[in-house]
């Protein structure tokens, strides 16, 4: 290439270079807002006044049409827009509570949108820049921390206090310290003024349960510290450390094992064996055991284990016993035979109990019927009755039969004796059929007796019931009737017989006066309606049904129906009336 071709090029390259450098002249304007300085500021929440001082901004580049200063929070949330940074340096920061505050400088051009108080940086929209932040740390009161414990005691009446407890108070601030005390509720229990009078506490005294002790820094105006409040009313400027723990334990008497016992009340001695006394973690300065019923009545006071496996349960009757271990401490009182657990007063603790079970005997379960009979001189036996002796207990056995007061009216020694009993022979009522089990001694099983007479060992069973209706006459219906004797004749009509429960091999009509006296025995309803009451005269006359079998007496005109002597009966009446 020639000289000449070279510099027509270079000098070409030249007016396009040229030419670009006038071209920026009309571009984008980047905006510049400057480096803050000062700070990091760390301030201590406590009601008392926190402003910076000492910023300063190098905006000796500054770019932008419009500024101000923006205070937001760690996460870009505008807090505030102090217009100068006279007015940063007036800003409280002590009244934003605890946290982290940045404080920016921003420049911006006109239409700038988001800029609010509220709104977050992160909203903006338009042409603006943010400077370098400078950080505002708003520290809470600090109470240091404690260390020492977890204490536990046993309530039992003799003082406990902690002891060793540090206050690390290196990082302390505040006007004001105390110590206080509060339950697992953090209700306060306690405020003392110092770790001497925090150790001087006895613990004991609180009973059972877990207290908690914090050190605690405060501003003037604190609400709420008082006894009896809570910490989660306290108001105002303050600060808890981290708690220790007292623990209140009660007596502990140990965890006893063996059994559940069962025993069957049969006169025989009956004794536990086998109880063992885990104590592992046993308290106090007296132990003993306690046998009680079910409803912790005290019934016992062995003084130690062989004492509790020489107690005759079988004495106590029917029933539920429990044996428990106590510990306790000196001063206990209530615990006396007659007395309830629950009247123990003093420092004791029971541990858990074992059952013993005291049964009576078992007669067993019947099964079979109910019986209905009639009694009409006909015998009447019961059948199929059966015994399931499964749980069956006690060395005697028989059977009895009763009627339905419980009077015994026999002892049939077998089933097969049972079903050898003609109940028809005991007339009309309700038997009752047991089983009986008992043991040597037993008094008062004799006929004539009442089963409540019976004294020993012993059980019924279940009962089976045996009916003994009388002959069933029907029920009449008709009537009543009311006649004017006045020498026409006068005769019911329209009576009719609902016969659908009757029995008997006989029936008959019988007519009587209203003292029951027969005045005449009309063999059909027929018959009753032929007869002319007119010439009874005035009275009251009764119309009834009887069924009968043979060999009843007494069936006679002039006789009384109380007269009666056999197996009958009498239907409902229907009554005539001749005015």
């Amino acid at each position: 290439m020639s000289n000449l071709k070279l510099f027509a090029l270079l000098l070409g390259m030249l007016v396009i270079l040229i030419s670009c450098d006038d071209d920026s002249d009309d571009g984008p304007v980047t905006l510049e807002a400057g480096t803050l300085s000062g700070g990091p500021f760390t301030f201590t929440v406590d009601g008392i006044p926190d402003m910076v001082s000492g910023i300063t901004i190098d905006n000796s580049n500054r770019v932008g049409s419009n500024s101000t200063y923006v205070i937001t929070d760690d996460s870009g949330n505008i807090l505030g827009l102090p217009p100068s940074l006279d007015a940063v340096e007036g800003v409280d920061f002590d009244e934003a509570g605890a946290g982290i505050c940045l404080i920016w400088y921003l420049v911006y051009e006109d239409g700038l949108a988001g800029l609010e108080v509220g709104m977050n940086t992160s909203d903006f929209s338009g042409d603006y820049d943010l400077s370098n932040s400078i950080t505002v740390t708003r520290n809470g009161l600090n109470a240091g921390m404690l260390s020492g414990g977890p204490y536990n005691f046993t309530v039992d009446g003799i003082p406990d206090m902690v002891s060793s407890i540090v206050l690390d108070d290196s990082s302390l601030n505040g006007d004001a310290q105390t110590y206080v005390i509060t339950d697992d509720q953090k209700n306060i229990l306690g405020i003392p003024p110092t770790l001497e009078a925090v150790e001087g506490v006895d613990f004991d005294g609180a009973g059972v349960g877990s207290c908690y002790i914090y050190h605690l820094t405060y501003s003037t105006g604190l609400g709420g510290l008082a006894m009896g409040g809570n910490l989660d009313d306290l108001t105002g400027e303050f600060a808890l450390s981290n708690f220790v723990v007292v623990n209140r334990n009660a007596l502990d008497a140990g965890a006893i094992s063996g059994g559940p016992f069962t025993f069957t009340v049969d006169g025989t001695p009956d004794m536990v064996s086998g109880i063992t006394l885990d104590d592992t973690n046993l308290t106090g300065s007296k132990q003993g055991w306690v046998i009680t019923d079910d409803q912790n009545n005290i019934l016992g006071l062995p003084p130690t284990i062989d004492a509790v496996e020489g107690v005759d349960f079988d004495g106590a009757g029917t029933g539920v016993c429990l044996i428990w271990h106590i510990t306790y401490e000196e001063g206990l009182t209530g615990l006396t035979g007659g007395n309830n657990v629950s009247d123990l007063v003093g420092f004791y603790a029971l541990s858990n109990s074992i059952t013993v079970t005291r049964e009576g005997l078992d007669a067993g379960a019947i099964a079979g019927g109910p019986f209905t009979f009639t009694v009409d001189g006909t015998p009447d036996m019961v059948s199929g009755i059966t015994l399931d002796d499964t749980n069956l207990t006690g060395s005697k056995q028989g059977w009895v039969i009763t009627d339905d007061q419980n009077n015994i009216l026999g002892l049939p020694p077998t089933i097969d004796a049972v079903e050898g009993v003609d109940f028809d022979g005991a007339g009309t009522g309700v038997c009752l059929i047991w089983h009986i089990t008992y043991e040597e001694g037993l008094t008062g099983l004799t006929g004539g007796n009442n089963v409540s007479d019976l004294d020993g060992f012993y059980a019924l069973s279940n009962s089976i019931t045996v009916t003994r209706e009388g002959l069933n006459a029907g029920a009449l219906s008709g009537g009543p009737f009311t006649f004017t004797v006045d020498g026409t004749p006068d005769m019911v009509s329209g009576i009719t017989l609902d016969a659908t429960g009757l029995t008997g091999t006989n029936q008959t009509y019988v007519i009587t006066d209203d003292a029951n006296n027969i005045l005449g025995v009309p063999p059909t309803l027929d018959a009753v309606e032929g007869v002319d009451f007119d010439g009874a005269g005035t009275g009251v006359c009764l119309i009834w049904h009887l069924t009968y079998e043979d060999g009843l007496t007494g069936l006679e005109m002039g006789k009384n129906v109380s007269d009666f002597d056999g197996f009958y009966g009498l239907s409902n009446p229907i009554t005539v009336t001749r005015n």
